[in-house]
Order: C-alpha cells, then sequence, then structure tokens
C-alpha cells in the first residue's frame, strides 16, 4: 500500500521512540494501526457499493436498450428472463438504498473498542 522502505520504517521508529518515548510509543503504534484498519474497511466498502452501482447502472441501461430495440418480437421465455432480470434490478437497488441510508452500527461498535 506504502511505499516505505524498512530503513525508513526503522527511522521512522527511533524518531517516534525518541519523541514518545518508550510508554506511550506501543500505545501510538496501536492507534494509528487501528486507524489504517478503519480506513482500510472503508475503502473497500466504497468499492464494493461502486462495483455494485456500475453492475447496476450497466444492467439498466442494457434494459433499456432491449426495450428500445422492441420487445414485442421475442419469445415468451426471454420477456420471462428480462422480468426476472428487473426484478433482480429492483431488489438490487433497494439494497444499495437501504445501506446508503442506514447507518452502519458494527463500524461504530469496533471503533470503540
Amino acid at each position: 500500500m506504502f511505499d516505505i522502505s524498512f530503513g525508513q520504517l526503522l527511522l521512522v521508529l527511533i524518531i517516534g521512540l525518541v519523541v514518545l518515548g518508550p510508554e506511550r510509543l506501543p500505545v501510538a503504534i496501536k492507534t494509528v494501526a487501528s486507524w489504517i484498519k478503519v480506513l482500510r474497511r472503508l475503502s473497500a466498502n466504497v468499492q464494493l457499493e461502486l462495483s455494485k452501482e456500475l453492475k447496476l447502472q450497466e444492467l439498466q441501461d442494457s434494459l433499456k436498450q432491449a426495450e428500445e430495440s422492441g420487445l414485442k418480437t421475442i419469445t415468451p421465455e426471454i420477456k420471462a428472463s428480462i422480468d426476472d432480470l428487473k426484478r433482480i434490478t429492483d431488489s438490487i437497488q433497494q439494497d444499495i438504498e437501504s445501506t446508503t441510508q442506514s447507518p452502519n452500527t458494527s463500524d461504530a461498535d469496533n471503533e470503540k473498542s
């Protein structure tokens, strides 16, 4: 993730030891590690939400193109598949809306501990 060599990391630890002292350095390292963990989790959630939203948008665009091209001449099996895709699209959209509207309590609980 970060392009830090071992020598640079060692230099940062030595400076931290001098500035913070041996009593507070482990606490500071644990705090920074927890911040990094929270940031990674947040970025993973954002990436997941974006990929879901992009897939949903692509599916909606393809459905619109299919409807514009004329769904009147297709077979009943294809029509049933399109209806299934519409239901799935609606359920995914509702999932995305419910996760973005309700606050994630598990993240708040993890930050407290």
